[in-house]
C-alpha cells in the first residue's frame, strides 16, 4: 500500500502477508518455527529488563511464549481488533486461565447454562474451590441480570452453543456488564472472527479454541485469550499490586500470562503455533464455503419425515434466529437435527459414508457424533433433558465436501 492510499486491506489479505512485517529471517513468507527454550543475553541488565517487563517484545523461557507464538498472538489480535492476545495449549487451557486467573474463592460468576460438556465439569471444579456459579438461559438478558450478585465479577458466554446452538443476547449481556463492571467473556469458537466480533457487544475478553474454526484442519491444538480494550482494569479487585503497572488496557492478560503460562504451563508449542498461523490464512474462505453448505444441508434435514427437529441458526425455525441475523454474517458450520425415532440413532449414523465418526469440531472434512451417548453421557439423562440434549441428537460440523454429496449421502442414510 502506498502512503496515500487509505484503503484498509481485507483481514484476508492482512492475515496472509502478516508474518513479513516481523522481519522474517532470509526472506522467508512465514514466521519461522522457533524451537529454543532459553533465550540469552549480551548484557544481564537486558535479562533482567525481560524479568521485570522495563524490555518490551523479548523472551526469557519458553513457556511464556516464543517469536512464533508471539507472531500468532498478533494474527489472532489482528483477527479480534483487540489490544492483546495470550495464546495456550488448548482451547481448555485458555478457558481455565481465564476462571482461575481471575476468580477468586468468595467470587461469583454468572454462566451460560447450554455450554460446551467440559466447560461446564470445569464450572464444577471451579465450584469446589470455593468460587460461586450460577447456570442461567442466555437467550435472555434479564436472566442474566436476576442471577448478578453483589460478589458476582463475571459473566461467561458462547456465541453459538455445542450442541443446541443456542444464542445468547449478547449485545443484552454486555450492555449489563458494562453498566454494573463486570468482566464478559465470550467463547467465540463456533463463530470465530470471520463471522463475530465480541468486541462489538460489549465483551471484555474473547476466547477461541484454536484448535477448530481457525485451525480449521483437525492437525493441532491451540487456544487464545484475547483483550477487546473495553474493560477498565484499574476498578477490578484481583488484579494482584505488581500487575497495575504499564499500560492499564494490558493488567488483565498480564496477570493471565504470568499465571496461567508461567505458573500452570499451559503453553502452546512453536509448532502448533505455526500450523493454527497456516490454517488461519484460509478462514475466511473455509468459513464461507462451510456456512453455505451447513444451511444447504440442515435446509434438507428439515424437510425429511425422518427428522424431528434441526437445529441451525441461520433456519427461521431457529428460536434464535434474529439474534443470528443481527450478531452473524453467516451461521457457521455447526448444526444439530434430531431423528424421530431415537432407536434409529445408531444405523443412520452407520450408513453414512462421508461423514467421519468421531468428536471434534471445525474440520475441512465433515464429523458426526451421537450426542447423548457420548459427549454428554456423563451428565446422565435428566441433565441432558433439562439442557435440551435429546436422546435422539445427533451433531454434525460441516466440511469442505461439495453440499449435494452430503445431501445423498444423509439422503441414502434416512432412507
Amino acid at each position: 500500500m502506498t502512503p496515500e492510499d487509505t484503503t484498509t486491506p481485507d483481514p484476508t489479505t492482512r492475515l496472509v502477508h502478516a508474518d513479513r512485517h516481523f522481519g522474517v529471517e532470509q526472506g522467508g513468507v512465514h514466521m519461522a518455527i522457533h524451537t529454543s527454550v532459553q533465550y540469552g543475553y549480551e548484557r544481564v541488565e537486558d535479562l533482567i529488563g525481560v524479568f521485570q517487563g522495563t524490555l518490551k517484545g523479548k523472551f526469557n523461557y519458553a513457556r511464556q511464549g516464543t517469536p512464533t507464538t508471539a507472531a500468532l498472538e498478533s494474527k489472532i489480535t489482528q483477527l479480534e481488533e483487540g489490544v492483546g492476545t495470550v495464546c495456550f495449549a488448548t482451547g481448555m487451557a485458555a478457558v481455565t486461565a481465564v476462571f482461575f486467573t481471575l476468580l477468586r474463592a468468595g467470587d461469583h460468576l454468572v454462566a451460560s447454562r447450554y455450554l460446551f460438556g467440559n466447560t461446564l465439569s470445569l464450572l464444577a471444579t471451579l465450584q469446589g474451590l470455593g468460587v460461586g456459579v450460577t447456570l442461567v438461559d442466555p437467550t435472555s438478558a434479564q436472566a442474566v441480570a436476576d442471577a448478578v450478585t453483589p460478589a458476582t465479577r463475571m459473566v461467561f458466554v458462547e456465541t453459538i452453543a455445542n450442541p443446541g446452538t443456542q444464542i445468547p443476547d449478547l449485545a443484552g449481556i454486555g450492555a449489563l456488564c458494562k453498566e454494573r463492571g463486570l468482566v464478559y467473556v465470550v467463547d467465540n469458537t463456533i463463530s470465530s472472527p470471520a463471522l463475530f466480533l465480541p468486541k462489538r457487544v460489549d465483551a471484555s475478553l474473547s476466547i477461541n479454541s484454536l484448535t477448530k474454526t481457525i485451525a480449521g484442519h483437525g492437525n493441532t491444538l491451540g487456544g487464545a485469550v484475547t483483550d477487546t480494550g473495553l474493560f477498565d482494569w484499574t476498578g477490578y479487585p484481583n488484579i494482584f499490586a505488581g500487575y497495575r503497572q504499564g499500560d492499564v488496557k494490558q493488567w488483565g492478560l498480564t496477570q493471565i500470562r504470568k499465571k496461567a503460562l508461567r505458573d500452570m504451563g499451559g503453553t502452546l508449542s512453536s509448532d502448533a503455533a505455526h500450523r493454527i498461523s497456516v490454517g488461519a490464512e484460509t478462514l475466511s474462505l473455509r468459513i464461507a464455503q462451510t456456512s453455505a453448505t451447513a444451511l444447504a444441508l440442515a435446509s434438507f434435514l428439515e424437510s425429511h419425515p425422518a427428522v424431528a427437529r434441526v437445529y441451525y441458526p441461520m433456519l427461521p425455525s431457529h428460536p434464535q434466529h434474529a439474534f443470528a441475523k443481527q450478531y452473524f454474517s453467516a451461521g457457521s458450520w455447526l448444526f444439530s437435527f434430531e431423528l424421530r425415532d431415537a432407536d434409529a440413532l445408531v444405523p443412520v449414523i452407520n450408513k453414512l459414508q462421508l461423514p467421519i465418526k468421531a468428536t471434534g469440531l471445525g474440520d475441512t472434512r465433515t464429523l458426526i457424533i451421537p450426542v447423548a451417548p457420548t459427549i454428554f453421557w456423563e451428565m446422565g439423562a435428566a441433565k441432558r433433558a433439562e439442557v435440551g440434549v435429546a436422546e435422539g441428537l445427533i451433531r454434525v460440523s460441516v466440511g469442505l465436501e461439495r453440499a449435494s454429496d452430503l445431501i445423498a449421502d444423509f439422503k441414502a442414510a434416512l432412507a
